[in-house]
């Protein structure tokens, strides 16, 4: 069966960047902003670009927080993509300005100790076993990222009846969180929509669980 998938149009992100990439591995795409649509896809994508506040703002602004939430409740899958993951997390730092996030997941979004930021052009990768995302990937794939901001430290711990997510880690000056699993929240640091076909295999494993 062809996936429905819903790129939230919270005027943020490569919308149809990704609405071709999903296309291309043979999703049914639908770039919207309408809540209804985006609950009833098989699958939400949250992509972003830019400073986290404005992308957390314009989320907010089309109630974009509250579809996440409902669909995550149900056990319904999301995908974020660069600021669209950064901002599930509880809160981000950007020139000393606190933000909260949606605050799906613990941790803080902050500069990266580098020499050179943004962190632009390809990299690899460090995927755990198990990992469904990177399913079939070799280790030194590469992916395309741009970014000065990231999860630095991974906050999230298992307890009694939660299984431990699954993190995947990359380093530009620092180590990141370069992507991660949890149930039916995925997300990913690096842009798939601009990785080739790294990204299209990527995407073609996400469709895959929806």
């Amino acid at each position: 069966m062809v996936k429905r998938v819903v790129v939230l149009d919270y005027g943020s992100g490569n919308l149809r960047s990704a609405e071709r990439a999903l296309a291309r591995v043979g999703a049914d795409v639908t770039v919207t902003s309408d809540l209804d649509a985006a609950m009833e896809a098989d699958g939400l994508v949250v992509p972003g670009v830019g400073a986290f506040a404005a992308c957390m703002a314009g989320l907010l602004g089309v109630r974009g927080e509250q579809v996440v939430g409902r669909r995550l409740a149900g056990g319904r899958p999301v995908l974020g993509i660069c600021v669209g993951m950064q901002i599930l997390f509880a809160k981000g730092v950007e020139h000393g300005v606190e933000t909260e996030g949606c605050g799906e997941w613990p941790g803080t979004v902050e500069q990266l100790e580098a020499p050179v930021l943004p962190h632009m052009g390809w990299n690899t990768v460090k995927a755990p076993e198990g990992s469904v995302l990177f399913r079939g990937l070799d280790a030194d794939t590469r992916f395309y990222f741009v970014h000065s901001y990231g999860v630095r430290e991974w906050e999230l711990r298992p307890g009694p009846g939660f299984a431990e997510p699954l993190v995947t880690w990359a380093e530009h000056g620092v180590p990141f969180v370069a992507a991660a699993e949890n149930g039916p929240l995925m997300a990913t640091q690096f842009h798939p929509e601009k990785s080739g076909d790294a990204g299209a295999a990527l995407l073609t494993n996400w469709l895959g669980v929806l």
